[in-house]
């Protein structure tokens, strides 16, 4: 096998970083700014190609690390140049093999592979690629292909539908980005106690940690603890009552998910009264009026 690498940004260093490591054979980088592709060549011990038809020659994998928004455009150059029996391959999360329109046509097979980890530094970030999860959808002579070269460099693969990408890739958001809004959302909230943004971190460190380790290694039914856990439901009117107005929907909307994952725990324990609560929270001038809280 021979790669070729279209892109170089973080996820091109890493990917090529990662299976020069592993001794497998890659030829090089093309991108549209010569230097990148030069200083991407120059960290991974492979070579540069002043045209992307030069490179496309030169490999019989095609790795398209581009921006979402480019796969497209350099699909439509790579469909024009001679692909028979090469192997096309895109790494977006939320973009699926179907992006390479056309492709039975060329003789050339195609597959999508996204690692469910970031790439914050294209010089370091390869490291996080050993054992890392990868899922893979595509035509089946690619994803077998792909598939075989990455679960023998110990990565776990697991195989998804097209047609599910979008949900995939809203699934690892959440599980990413969007914990980082509670989290922000909880440091203000110490912060307007008095604690610098700091102290807040370093204050919940363990709580944050600890947490999402219970979660991974039990799952969240067993990891689930607090007032609602608890179906203590003064503590939860105390603190819709005095949360942050910003923050008032996400800790109502929130509760009544975790209502759903306390009775799983506790299917002997009666939440209907919590959550009712949680339902009548949602006119919060007639909550805050209710349970004697000026607005």
């Amino acid at each position: 096998m021979n790669v070729g690498i279209i892109g170089s940004g973080r996820v091109g260093y890493s990917m090529g970083r990662y299976l020069r490591d592993h001794r497998v054979d890659v030829t090089g980088y093309y991108d549209r700014h010569p230097e990148r592709a030069a200083d991407a060549a120059d960290f991974t011990g492979t070579g540069s190609f002043q045209t992307m038809e030069d490179l496309v020659n030169a490999s019989d994998t095609l790795f398209i690390t581009t921006t979402d928004a480019e796969i497209a455009k350099v699909w439509d150059c790579i469909r024009m140049l001679s692909i028979t029996d090469k192997i096309i391959c895109h790494f977006s999360g939320s973009l699926s093999s179907v992006v390479f329109q056309g492709i039975e046509d060329t003789g050339a097979s195609c597959v999508s592979i996204h690692p469910m980890l970031a790439f914050s530094d294209k010089y370091s970030s390869y490291r996080q690629l050993d054992h890392a999860f990868l899922t893979i959808e595509g035509m089946p002579k690619a994803v077998a292909t792909m598939g075989e070269l990455f679960s023998s460099l110990g990565n776990t693969i697991c195989q998804i539908d097209a047609k599910d990408k979008g949900l995939y890739h809203a699934a690892a958001s959440v599980l990413s980005n969007q914990v980082v809004a509670v989290l922000d959302s909880g440091y203000h909230m110490l912060m307007q106690c008095g604690f610098t943004e700091q102290e807040a971190r370093a204050a919940t460190g363990s709580l944050v940690s600890g947490n999402v380790e219970h979660v991974v290694s039990q799952g969240c039914v067993a990891a689930l603890t607090g007032p609602i856990e608890r179906g203590d439901t003064d503590t939860v009117i105390k603190h819709l009552l005095a949360i942050p107005p910003e923050d008032y929907e996400m800790y109502r909307i929130l509760g009544r998910k975790l209502v759903g994952i306390a009775q799983m725990k506790n299917p002997q324990r009666d939440y209907e009264k919590l959550y009712q609560i949680l339902e009548e929270a949602e006119n919060k001038e007639a909550f805050y009026e209710k349970y004697g809280c000026d607005i």
